[in-house]
């Protein structure tokens, strides 16, 4: 989104998006501690939110590394758990039901996303905008968070990651550069990630539509 504010700061329905994706895992009860990650610049107005929220699950406010998987290998070394969710700030409306399904899949075979299967067609595009071939739609899934995992597994695959300088788009693809398999764990088409002001303003349709169903 073009704006002076951080996407997780802008307002919907008037707290923070950050707030009720925070709120999420706070009311979780199979969520024990909740580690924020975030840039140097944001630490001080994170840390005012959690306060007036009164988040008590939050146990460390840490600032974060140049890409998305330093940031995570910072929060993996403040923690001591058995298993691991990792979330992404902007995706305020996952389920309880979503991160039980996840619970249930990491628990079982140590390493799972959430994700959707893809309703468009998509297209692998040259350099040059020309089309080079088009995936099989069946088989392409939209990659969601949480993405779930083993504590110790995870952290194996962000050291790998830094000795062999591997850069991930996510925590699932450093795991599977150690060779093991990711469970696939069915989504939900409203998680979704806010990153344009079309999604905000979709935001605002489901934030209503799920007040009037409570």
């Amino acid at each position: 989104m073009r704006t002076k504010t951080s996407k997780q700061f802008l307002m919907l329905e008037n707290k923070p998006i950050l707030i009720h994706t925070l709120l999420v895992f706070e009311s979780h009860p199979d969520i024990d501690e909740i580690v924020v990650v975030t840039q140097a610049k944001e630490l001080e107005e994170t840390q005012k939110w959690i306060r007036q929220y009164q988040l008590s699950k939050v146990t460390y406010v840490l600032q974060g590394g140049k890409e998305r998987q330093d940031s995570v290998y910072e929060g993996l070394q403040m923690m001591k758990a058995d298993l691991v969710l990792v979330h992404d700030a902007v995706r305020p409306f996952v389920s309880h039901d979503a991160i039980d399904r996840i619970l249930e899949a990491v628990k079982m075979h140590g390493a799972a996303i959430l994700a959707v299967p893809v309703k468009d067609t998509i297209k692998q595009v040259d350099q040059a905008g020309i089309v080079e071939m088009t995936p099989d739609r069946n088989r392409l899934w939209a990659v969601q968070t949480p993405q779930a995992f083993r504590y110790q597994l995870l952290w194996e695959a962000h050291k790998q990651a830094k000795e062999q300088q591997i850069l991930a788009t996510d925590d699932s693809m450093l795991v599977e550069e150690l060779g093991i398999d990711v469970r696939v764990v069915m989504g939900e088409y409203t998680n979704l990630k806010l990153t344009t002001p079309e999604d905000l303003f979709l935001a605002e349709i489901i934030y209503k539509a799920r007040s009037q169903s409570e």
